[in-house]
């Protein structure tokens, strides 16, 4: 997996209090690191801080800095985080659709036997 989609993800289930860089760091390289790819905790770190910092120094960044020393977050008010909000939420609504008429054929298929 790619070391910034990890970054993202992380900072999206953290939600809108966001993590220390340390927190960040553990978690991608916990999710990253396998037998088969091994990864340099100190590659990590420098990576992550690296990325953090340059992004959230943009205002229209999807990340920036939190409340207190070292502590990143999800930037909703930019306009490319209402973007991909708006994106997920039109595919999660069309997957439901699709769902709830697969069910319904499921049960017209079952009440008559076929």
């Amino acid at each position: 997996m790619n070391l910034e989609q990890e970054i993202f993800n992380v900072l999206v289930q953290a939600g809108s209090q966001g993590l220390k860089l340390e927190k960040i760091v553990r978690h991608v390289y916990n999710s990253c690191n396998s037998i088969f790819t091994p990864l340099d905790y100190k590659y990590v770190y420098g990576f992550v801080s690296q990325y953090l910092i340059k992004n959230s120094k943009n205002p229209t960044s999807i990340i920036e800095k939190g409340k207190g020393y070292g502590v990143y977050r999800i930037n909703y008010k930019s306009s490319a985080m209402q973007q991909l909000m708006l994106d997920f939420s039109s595919a999660s609504i069309q997957k439901e659709e699709d769902d709830c008429g697969n069910s319904k054929q499921s049960q017209e298929l079952d009440l008559f036997g076929n």
